[in-house]
């Protein structure tokens, strides 16, 4: 393994693989998450969802539930409170769902039409069964498909289409072409901790405890959505258990905060699982076409990728699935394009790794094929076509080693002593394959502010708004904090995961260690310059504060991105069409690794949503109904621990010149790549294309008659 730091370290903090600071107090149940704080007269608030995918509402019969043991009150769209949802927030407009009870309409299956209140969370969740809700059905579509006429080009989307030469013009010509579609299914986020928030006025202050990805960002929402003064509006979220992209501004957050708004005491609503797959968002399935042109040498002459993913009537959401071509691979001519079908679905959102994990399926299972047909090694194709700049952008990249990321994954694989003909290698009734895709995923900033307290006792305490959904957050600043001041990390506490700490970026995207480790290294600097200029320190601390908005904006234009390459051995079945990963290895090129230990994990972790990704995960919905007929964790399938094999997770250096932090971000980028790696290897096992996830038993036994000789 080859560690990197990007950046000196002062005291060897950074770069130290450190156990969470919290660990202690999450394994014996200390840590307490949104749904398990008390609260005195706490009560407890069951969403009632749609049970119809089009229509209006006609009544809701709420005086016998009303009458029913505990129940508080009824929420609906004739009582409810007023809400604005036409404000652009701090990631563009708000999903309409949360404009809850606003009107009769019904845009889909699941969409919230009342909430039940009551004492205990028994009787809530008994009287919102009792509730009867008449509605007015009208004909719903929800059917998704490439080669729909409806399709059109996203409004919101800053650049939904790129094209950089003659792409038709290219083709001409050329030695070797593949054309071929790739289709990914609807998937959900399943995080192991429920979505739940409880509100309450607190001396005048609205307080909610929450589990987000951004303290910041679900404060402004609600303060924008409830016209009140941003400074009465406090959101909390000390401890979360996964959001993945979930977790942002919601229907529980809104309902809660109207509840407690009618009575006047705490009130708490928790999703079920069955809720979620209705109101948090799931990543869309897509139809994608990719084009690839070649010389005779296996050069690209032209790369074309055309995306297509669903949205619903109400919100427009865009699965980026084509921009990843935009980066990986230079070519005479590229275009990219992305469209949408409305439907009457929920509106899908940002599920870890979002547009990268099902576009790299999609290009990396095609950049294998044209391997197949040049007769190269698809390392050696990937190594020919590796550019220079942006191959759309023309910007120069940061840093760009994914070539040495292949080139240590090979070493390590034993890529070298692979035939590169299918069908093979055989142990018995299982035949055997490997398989190879490369890996990228942006590696974002966004403005944070910090503040760093030198205490009187020596000790040193940090605030930052930041959100530690899983990732080990606060032991990674706690390191960052440690270098900076060069102490020890057991002198360095760490506040996160409040909004009265002032604004930060989310954790989404990868950016959230590199956005709040640029914000506390800055704070922590400047009191370490402080405290060399001697003197005592006051009771009340000697504080820094720092905002990177001005030096996020001198940063100079660049392709930024972490990169990575996944390897994948796979043993198939082809009497039962059982496919089995025996091992994965992914070696990644991500800046400065803050803390060795939680960063393996993440990768890991992403690496295995991406075998869970090709090999089980898809959410089915039934047309009649418009609803899902898998909704729970019997039905949705996700890898359980025997489905998961041996992971290998390592980097290589990557130093970032010039740059004021050197850190990129791994919470996606183990995800991408992993789903071709796996279809290439089944290839390689037994000679069959797999081009629509997942890779189920059955898809695997048609596959195996329809191929001639089987």
């Amino acid at each position: 393994m080859t560690t990197t730091t990007g950046t000196s370290a002062a005291t060897g903090a950074v770069g130290s693989g450190r156990t969470r600071v919290e660990g202690r107090d999450k394994v014996t149940g200390a840590a307490r998450y949104a749904g398990e704080i008390p609260f005195a007269r706490l009560a407890h608030g069951w969403l009632v969802l749609s049970t119809v995918a089009r229509g209006r509402i006609t009544a809701v019969a709420d005086e016998p539930v009303l009458a029913m043991p505990g129940v508080l009150a009824v929420l609906h769209h004739g009582n409810a409170p007023r809400v604005d949802i036409d404000y652009v927030g701090m990631l563009g407009r708000p999903n309409p769902v949360v404009g809850l009870f606003q009107h009769d309409r019904v845009p889909f299956a699941g969409w919230p039409v009342a909430l039940v209140v009551a004492e205990t969370s028994e009787q809530a969740r008994e009287a919102a069964e009792a509730l009867a809700v008449s509605y007015e059905q009208e004909p719903h579509d929800v059917a998704f498909r490439a080669g729909r006429d409806d399709a059109y080009r996203p409004e919101d989307m800053v650049q939904a289409d790129a094209e950089k030469g003659d792409v038709e013009a290219r083709f001409e010509g050329a030695a070797f072409v593949v054309d071929e579609e790739y289709t990914t299914p609807e998937e959900h986020h399943c995080t192991m901790e429920p979505h739940a928030a409880t509100a309450r006025w607190d001396d005048g202050r609205l307080d909610v405890v929450d589990s987000n990805q951004g303290s910041s960002w679900v404060a402004g929402e609600l303060a924008r959505l409830f016209s009140l003064d941003p400074a009465s509006v406090r959101v909390r979220s000390e401890h979360i258990g996964g959001a993945f992209g979930s977790k942002g501004l919601s229907a529980h957050q809104v309902a809660a905060v109207m509840a407690t708004t009618v009575l006047q005491r705490p009130v708490r609503v928790v999703m079920t699982r069955r809720q979620m797959f209705s109101l948090v968002g799931y990543r869309s399935p897509t139809a994608q076409r990719v084009r690839m042109a070649a010389d005779t040498d296996g050069r690209l002459r032209a790369f074309d990728h055309d995306a297509l993913n669903l949205t619903s009537t109400v919100h427009e959401f865009v699965e980026t699935s084509a921009v990843l071509g935009r980066v990986m691979y230079d070519a005479d001519a590229h275009r990219s394009r992305h469209r949408l079908v409305r439907l009457d679905v929920p509106t899908p959102t940002w599920m870890r790794a979002p547009g990268e994990a099902p576009g790299s399926f999609a290009i990396e299972s095609a950049l294998d094929e044209l391997a197949e047909k040049c007769g190269v090694d698809p390392i050696a194709l990937r190594a020919r076509n590796e550019p220079a700049t942006g191959p759309v952008s023309g910007l120069p990249f940061s840093s760009r080693n994914v070539l040495a990321c292949f080139e240590e994954g090979a070493r390590r694989f034993g890529w070298a002593d692979r035939d590169p003909r299918p069908g093979q290698r055989r142990e018995g009734r299982w035949l055997l394959g490997t398989g190879t895709a490369a890996a990228s995923y942006p590696s974002g900033v966004g403005r944070s502010t910090a503040a760093v307290t030198a205490e009187a006792d020596g000790t040193f305490t940090v605030r930052i708004n930041a959100a530690d959904i899983g990732t080990g957050a606060r032991t990674a600043m706690t390191l960052v904090a440690a270098d900076a001041l060069q102490v020890g990390p057991d002198r360095v506490r760490v506040r996160i995961g409040d909004s009265d700490l002032g604004h930060a970026m989310i954790a989404g995207g990868s950016t959230g260690t590199r956005s709040w480790g640029w914000a506390v290294r800055l704070a922590a600097s400047d009191v370490r310059e402080r405290l060399a200029l001697g003197g005592a320190i006051p009771p009340e601390g000697i504080t820094a504060r720092s905002d990177t908005a001005d030096a996020i904006g001198a940063l100079p234009q660049q392709e930024r991105h972490s990169f990575g390459a996944q390897f994948a051995e796979v043993a198939v079945d082809v009497t039962t069409g059982e496919v089995r990963a025996r091992r994965l290895l992914g070696i990644f090129a991500a800046g400065t690794i803050v803390n060795p230990l939680t960063a393996r994990s993440q990768l890991i972790g992403g690496m295995t949503w991406g075998l869970s990704m090709a090999l089980h995960e898809e959410a089915v919905r039934d047309a009649a109904s418009g609803g899902h007929v898998n909704a729970d964790l019997a039905g949705y399938h996700v890898a359980a621990h025997a489905d998961v094999p041996l992971i290998e997770a390592d980097w290589v250096d990557d130093h970032v010149p010039g740059d004021p932090v050197g850190i990129k971000g791994i919470g996606e980028i183990g995800v991408v790549g992993v789903a071709a790696a796996l279809a290439n290897a089944v290839w390689h096992a037994t000679g069959v294309r797999h081009r629509h996830l997942p890779i189920r038993p059955d898809r695997v036994l048609r596959a195996a008659g329809d191929t001639p000789g089987a």
